[in-house]
């Protein structure tokens, strides 16, 4: 299992998260290297991670960076650099695309959301 894979119960696990989130509802596809998966949130919980298997798939907006983006994004304390979405995207290590309105007023809310995965990595 992925970390994406992790995003629901660690988001809906946490109840402040989840009502930062509560007037967010999007399917977001996020790219980990060559794997997508349509993240669809419905206000402020993750309702479901899925695999994109076929680029069919509508989404609102996406994510994109490298898996070893993600990787470093992921340590319990990131190099410089990798340890917020707007310095990925500042050095082009990752891309937004699609209808970025929802993505930009919901910005803190999605960062939090996207560095949850760092408690696991805390843990191992």
């Amino acid at each position: 299992m992925t970390n994406i894979e992790k995003l629901p119960e660690l988001v809906n696990g946490n109840a402040a998260l989840v009502r930062r989130g509560k007037h967010f509802s999007a399917d977001v596809m996020i790219e980990v290297g060559d794997r997508q998966h349509l993240v669809r949130f419905e206000q402020g919980r993750i309702a479901a991670v899925t695999p994109i298997r076929i680029n069919l798939q509508s989404w609102t907006f996406a994510i994109r960076a490298a898996a070893d983006v993600w990787e470093r994004f992921w340590l319990p304390v990131p190099p410089p650099g990798y340890h917020d979405l707007i310095a990925l995207l500042r050095y082009g290590r990752l891309r937004f695309e699609g209808n970025l309105q929802p993505l930009m007023a919901n910005l803190i809310y999605l960062k939090l959301v996207l560095e949850t995965p760092r408690v696991l990595e805390a843990g191992r």
